[in-house]
């Protein structure tokens, strides 16, 4: 038994081994026609690093010809099993570009989404990927209605949405947090507020952002001079009211009902002055 085992391990190292030396001498002599051919042997035995590196070795030989479909495809399905998400994206949507007709269009187009999807950062970072893959779902959904992916691209073009809505909220609520060494960033605060909302209607953060929104509102009255306050108090009332029309059972209502009253009493503090 043993031997056997020792037996299947020297065959086994013989086969790696030969399996190398046919990429290193294909790599360095073979033809394009031979790179061409390991490279999709490479591609369907998972070897989807060493069919990048053939791929590309091979791509200037058989650019307009009938190959290069099936070439620009698994170039980009291997950048995508890789891991190589931005790639991936990328390559799958010059692949509907330059292949409008081809029977792997759709499939490509939610790949193309998909992976600029998985590339996408955490909110508080930079979300050049995150647009990239809702302008690529988007596209998907108007292009493809009837998609058995529909559902999916749905979902993954609302969770990205999320994203963008959280890291507008967080830098309305860091304006907010900082005003108190700034108090302009009361306004900006309140601008990045009104254009969350604007922006993405029905966002599950408005009655969150209202608030904080009429918070800032309260603060700016608090600190501003008398000259401004009169100005102030009217649109911290107004944004009392917004908030309160729109979430009347709220559980910040509380809150906002004594804010209010706060704002009542330089109200009439002002009046008598």
């Amino acid at each position: 038994m043993r031997k056997i085992k020792i037996l299947a391990l020297i065959f086994s190292v013989a086969l790696l081994l030969n399996s190398c030396g046919e990429y290193q001498r294909t790599i360095g002599k073979g033809t394009m026609e031979e790179r061409y051919n390991l490279a999709i042997k490479k591609y369907e035995a998972k070897e989807y690093s060493k069919a990048i590196r053939l791929f590309e070795i091979v791509t200037p030989h058989y650019r307009g010809k009938p190959q290069m479909e099936r070439i620009q495809f698994m170039v980009a399905q291997s950048n995508f099993n890789e891991k190589n998400y931005t790639l991936s994206g990328y390559y799958f949507d010059r692949f509907t570009k330059n292949y409008p007709k081809s029977s792997k269009k759709e499939e490509a187009s939610f790949l193309s989404a998909y992976s600029y999807k998985l590339s996408s950062p955490a909110y508080s970072l930079d979300q050049t990927d995150t647009n990239k893959a809702l302008l690529a779902f988007q596209l998907f959904i108007n292009d493809y209605p009837n998609s058995d992916r529909i559902e999916e691209a749905n979902k993954h073009f609302k969770e990205l949405q999320f994203k963008l809505e959280k890291k507008a909220f967080e830098i309305g609520k860091t304006y907010y947090r900082t005003a108190l060494t700034d108090y302009r960033n009361y306004n900006s605060a309140i601008v990045v507020f009104d254009n969350l909302i604007n922006d993405f209607l029905g966002t599950s953060l408005k009655e969150e952002a209202l608030y904080y929104r009429f918070k800032a509102y309260h603060d700016l009255v608090i600190v501003s001079s008398q000259r401004k306050k009169e100005e102030r108090i009217k649109d911290a009332i107004a944004a009392y009211e917004k908030f309160k029309r729109n979430f009347p059972k709220s559980k910040f209502m509380e809150d906002t009902d004594k804010l209010l009253s706060e704002i009542k009493d330089e109200q009439k503090q002002l009046a008598k002055s």
